[in-house]
């Protein structure tokens, strides 16, 4: 009984003092607990690095180079198939489904060009794996250039990266505050009103007339 006595005061001194706080508060915590947040996450995340290796449709005898743009965008979307992947994963270290998850297959709808980009926290390891994923996807559609007319040819291998690719810290912290403000400010937007501004709302409405004005005429 005394502990639940004790408790009350106490909660109706924490609601008074969130009553005296101006309306607009949530908008700067929001923003702080988000930078909070951000800072937190650019801290402990891994950095990511990512390497690209590109590989281009050359057209071979009978075969224009429409042709060649054709197929480049068809071996495009079946470079992270099982059965293209087959050589990469004795040369990159890793099983089918590694490679699926870390690679990431690009072409262009004006250049015969296949972007084949890794990505590892380690810089070599994603060369490794794009270099190998480009040189295995070769070898699968240059198995068929006798039908096809078209051959696939390394254009530019994959170097270690110098630099991460994912969110440094300043920008977590900045795309956190901007997020936490954000939804402090739809907090702010759907917080009901208060007792004192819906009275003064009240106030301020005119009641009805209390009778009709009759006419002198």
């Amino acid at each position: 009984m005394n502990d639940s006595a004790t408790e009350r005061p106490r909660t109706g001194a924490l609601r008074a003092r969130a009553a005296r706080l101006p309306r607009w508060w949530a908008l700067p915590a929001g923003a702080a607990l988000g930078a909070l947040a951000g800072a937190g996450y650019g801290v402990l995340h891994t950095p990511q690095y990512t390497a690209t290796s590109y590989v281009v449709a050359v057209p071979q005898e009978r075969a224009d180079p429409a042709t060649a743009l054709g197929f480049a965008q068809a071996y495009g979307r079946v470079a992270t198939q099982l059965a293209v992947l087959g050589d990469a994963q004795v040369a990159a270290g890793m099983s089918a489904a590694e490679l699926q998850k870390s690679v990431q297959v690009a072409t262009s709808p004006d250049a015969p060009m296949i972007a084949v980009s890794a990505s590892s926290d380690r810089p070599t390891e994603a060369a490794i794996t794009a270099n190998a994923v480009a040189r295995s996807l070769a070898s699968s559609a240059n198995h068929a250039k006798d039908s096809t007319r078209v051959k696939l040819l390394a254009f530019s291998r994959a170097v270690a990266p110098t630099e991460p690719t994912s969110l440094s810290t300043g920008v977590s912290v900045l795309v956190g505050g901007c997020a936490g403000g954000l939804l402090g400010g739809l907090a702010l937007l759907v917080r009901p009103r208060g007792r004192e501004e819906e009275a003064a709302g009240a106030a301020a409405v005119p009641g009805p007339a209390s009778g009709l004005v009759r006419s002198n005429a």
